[in-house]
């Protein structure tokens, strides 16, 4: 893992594009023109897609599942006994952690204030009242490692809210854990399909599918592409980039465990990001000298290299401040505060997506079992973005009830205004109603 200057971390590793300007790769380009064409883009090759199965429905999504993910199926619904199967068939001390993490997640979610109000301190009866959405679509991504957490962090929040039907999508091939946690959850379908055919059956609906309000979930980049292109169309939760985590560390932290952390989040994926700001030079050479170490030990070795080689390092900051300007600047999804007094340290910090405060709260608690979701804003999103919660399940509307005394007095108001922005209709219905006094 290298060691960066900050002049030169802000140029490589700490510079990033935003996620809507995305750099393909070039097996990216090859492999979509090799499945759509020469000179298909990726964002073409998504919106083809979505158009056909806006059109064919599941005639599209099962071509398009077997050409792009292999599979062999004719129906992409998986019987809700195949789920209960997979709980019945897990080792009981697998239940028992996936259920210990389900109810930390849920009794998180609980603690989440959402509380319609009225008052009538202003002229009759004004307010907020909070709905669930009807229907939410949550997609587990596959990828090389099977996510039975992702569909908990998901899927769990929407059932606080009150979301009355739940369906999750994940790639074929669905791997047995992940099946029994949506057992687990109470799904009421689980759909073998993934990538943008994913996305594109559950916004617009298909004859095995059913059309949900919201989609949420992290993907691949089609997924995202997919989800990029459905605004409007559905509500999105956010588009999400790869994963990452900054560590800011002082000369108390421990070396071995800021690099266990670090390389927790660099197994994820040849494109994680993980970083270690610090001032202490001794710690970065410590940091170093363990993740070469540990790294060896670890069965996700040649992703964990990659990863660091491409969007991991270690920046030597001149002061702890510095380190949380660079890190509220960065907005990264996980920052980890390594330091003498965290709590103190993350009053300096506007940006992040999840705040770990200390030695005792390291991120991969957070990836499982600490409460909060573990779907967070990625890509410097987390300057305006929050992690999957409640809110995101539900609608707010305002309510409106005046007496007619309000009324009266506020539509002269309203008409004057309406007045000023040439809209004559809009103050000819104000002062219908109005009497001026």
């Amino acid at each position: 893992m290298k060691i960066f200057s900050v002049e030169e971390a802000k140029k490589t590793i700490l510079n990033r594009k935003a996620l809507n300007r995305i750099d393909y790769s070039p097996l990216t380009i090859q492999r979509t023109e090799a499945y759509f064409g020469k000179g298909v883009t990726p964002p073409q090759a998504v919106e083809i897609i979505l158009n056909s199965i806006e059109a064919e429905g599941d005639a599209a999504l099962i071509k398009w599942s077997k050409l792009l993910d292999r599979f062999e199926g004719d129906s992409i619904l998986v019987p809700q006994e195949k789920l209960k199967e997979a709980w019945n068939n897990l080792p009981v001390e697998i239940q028992k952690v996936l259920q210990q993490a389900a109810d930390r997640i849920r009794a998180f979610h609980e603690k989440q204030p959402i509380q319609s109000w009225i008052s009538e301190d202003m002229g009759g009866m004004l307010g907020q009242r909070f709905t669930a959405i009807e229907r939410v679509g949550a997609y587990v991504p596959g990828g090389t490692a099977p996510l039975p957490s992702s569909l908990l962090m998901s899927v769990i929040p929407a059932k606080v809210a009150g979301v009355k039907e739940i369906y999750v999508a994940t790639p074929p091939e669905v791997d047995p854990s992940i099946l029994a946690a949506g057992y687990l959850c109470g799904v009421d379908a689980l759909y073998q399909v993934g990538g943008a055919q994913a996305i594109a059956a559950l916004a617009f609906g298909t004859e095995t599918v059913q059309r949900v309000d919201k989609i949420v979930g992290a993907g691949n980049l089609f997924v995202t592409l997919a989800k990029m292109q459905l605004f409007g169309t559905v509500g999105l939760d956010g588009i999400y980039g790869p994963t990452e985590t900054v560590v800011i560390a002082d000369s108390s932290a421990n070396p071995a465990w800021v690099a266990a952390d670090l390389l927790a989040q660099a197994e994820h994926d040849v494109q994680a990001t993980a970083i270690l700001l610090t001032p202490d030079m001794d710690l970065a050479r410590e940091v170093q000298k363990e993740v070469k170490e540990q790294t060896a030990k670890l069965s996700r070795a040649d992703i964990i290299e990659v990863s660091i080689d491409n969007a991991g390092g270690i920046v030597l900051v001149d002061s702890i401040d510095q380190a949380a300007q660079l890190g509220s600047d960065f907005a990264t999804e996980h920052l980890c505060l390594s330091v003498q007094d965290p709590e103190a340290l993350m009053d300096k910090i506007n940006n992040a997506g999840g705040f770990f405060l200390g030695d005792h709260s390291f991120e991969v608690l957070g990836d499982y079992v600490a409460g909060p979701s573990h779907v967070m804003p990625t890509g410097g999103s987390a300057r305006f973005n929050s992690p999957l919660n409640v809110l995101d399940f539900v609608k707010l509307s305002s309510v409106v009830g005046l007496e007619d005394s309000s009324a009266q007095e506020l539509g002269m108001i309203a008409a004057e205004l309406a007045d000023l922005e040439g809209l004559t209709a809009h103050a000819a219905a104000a002062r219908a109603r109005a009497v001026q006094k």
